[in-house]
């Protein structure tokens, strides 16, 4: 089925364009025109229209915190003890009703596809379940029912922390997490196949490391090895230098800071995403920029968690590449994110205009960082992934188009299409009241608590 948009502007791969015609079959765009009226029959869009919005980075189980961890102050490592509660309360069910809802939410704030940093596999006590993927799954299924592609990146997790005398083992609900060591982790993995997707189309997965407190040091290239080992090289992703604690622990442990460390185990490289990459020392920022890596920043939740604001421009003038994400999901609206971006460099450098527009539209629409490089740009033969953003809101009215997202939140995202199919019509979900399922998802979770 052949439909055609029409936006009164929108935002193409070489600027801001007027009166523009989409054509959308087989879920891409198959023409991009501007100057034209709208004809009849075409659908026709409010606002500004953009790509589709990239989650680079997201732990679909913390949105069960928001709004619950910031009595009595406390530090990231008090935040985590609040994770883990949620986590040790998680079944196979009760994760896909969670996800299903955040992933809906993430839907009607503009995200097309989103990079899931997964590392809840089993059950209480480490059991594996009979489907030792069961929590994976659960995840792939509540993508599919919000309208979301998901890059599923398996995220080996084997140690409880890291200090001067090496890595301490897991308990507790970290149990849960691990796979042993690296090579059981990869056969886990490999449980789904080479591909990993089972022919999945909204579906890729590949590989994290979740830091390098949690994998030890002989552990590193085995995890890296499985994603650069494929056909098609997927996905690395890898918790870095989110704290300074990290660093510190790091240096005592390894003589080397969690960068250097990956870099003398081989695992940076153009596939890999440092994910916060808030404390990096020069040599750090030179060594992630010359390998041409993603450097993923997410703005509210290092606000949130007290983290610090890490380097963006240094980054990115170093070659490093800059994708987004929501994290933790304090809050969830990347178009804040882009905005965040460009603020925190504002207070850190007492400058304007670090980062353009365009610069934070290209870490917002950044798929390629989460292995779907045809997405993210309104133009014949990428993925039919689009957004309108209206521009008759109480934020948004008189805003200069090409500044939309400096002006814009998640509230204003009107229509949402992922691969051709509408997902978000009208600031609604196909799903209906995404309020009442993030409710009845996150109620039990807290019962008796």
């Amino acid at each position: 089925m052949t439909t055609t948009y029409h936006a009164s502007s929108a935002h193409l791969p070489g600027g801001p364009g007027h009166d523009v015609r989409l054509t959308v079959e087989g879920g891409r765009f198959t023409e991009v025109s501007t100057g034209l009226p709208a004809r009849p029959g075409d659908r026709r869009l409010p606002g500004v229209v953009v790509p589709g919005l990239a989650n680079a980075h997201s732990h679909a189980f913390h949105r069960a915190l928001r709004g619950r961890t910031h009595d009595g102050g406390g530090t990231f490592w008090t935040w985590r003890e609040r994770m883990y509660a949620v986590a040790a309360r998680l079944d196979p069910d009760s994760y896909l009703a969670l996800a299903r809802a955040t992933y809906a939410e993430m839907a009607l704030a503009g995200v097309t596809a989103v990079g899931e940093f997964h590392y809840l596999h089993h059950a209480p006590g480490g059991r594996r379940y009979a489907d030792p993927n069961a929590m994976g799954e659960a995840l792939v299924e509540a993508a599919a029912d919000a309208g979301l592609r998901l890059t599923l990146l398996d995220t080996c997790y084997l140690a409880g922390g890291l200090g001067a005398d090496g890595h301490a083992r897991l308990e507790g609900p970290q149990l849960r997490f691990g796979d042993g060591d690296a090579q059981a982790w990869r056969s886990r993995v490999e449980d789904r196949g080479d591909a990993g997707d089972g022919g999945r189309a909204h579906l890729r997965v590949g590989a994290a490391i979740h830091s390098v407190r949690a994998v030890p040091r002989d552990q590193l290239s085995t995890v890296a090895g499985w994603a650069r080992e494929r056909a098609e090289p997927r996905p690395l992703h890898v918790h870095l230098s989110e704290q300074p604690a990290e660093n510190e622990t790091c240096l005592a442990a390894h003589g080397l800071t969690p960068t250097g460390l990956l870099e003398a185990e081989g695992v940076l490289g153009p596939e890999l995403t440092a994910v916060h990459a808030t404390h990096l020392t020069a040599a750090d920022v030179r060594l992630l920029g010359g390998h041409r890596a993603w450097a993923c920043f997410c703005p509210t939740t290092e606000r949130d968690l007290a983290d610090g604001i890490g380097p963006a421009v240094a980054l990115r003038d170093a070659g490093a590449r800059l994708s987004l994400g929501s994290d933790q999901h304090a809050v969830i609206d990347l178009v804040e994110e882009a905005r965040a971006l460009e603020m925190h460099e504002r207070l850190a450098s007492l400058r304007r205009g670090r980062l353009t527009p365009a610069d934070l539209l290209g870490a917002a629409t950044a798929h390629g960082s989460i292995g779907w490089p045809d997405a993210g740009r309104l133009e014949v033969g990428a993925r039919a992934d689009l957004v309108a953003l209206r521009d008759d809101t109480v934020r948004t009215a008189g805003s200069d188009p090409a500044q939309i997202l400096l002006s814009a939140t998640a509230a204003d995202v009107d229509t949402v299409v992922a691969d051709g199919d509408v997902v978000v019509e009208g600031g609604r979900h196909r799903l209906g009241d995404v309020g009442r399922l993030l409710v009845d998802a996150i109620t039990p979770l807290w019962k008796d608590s």
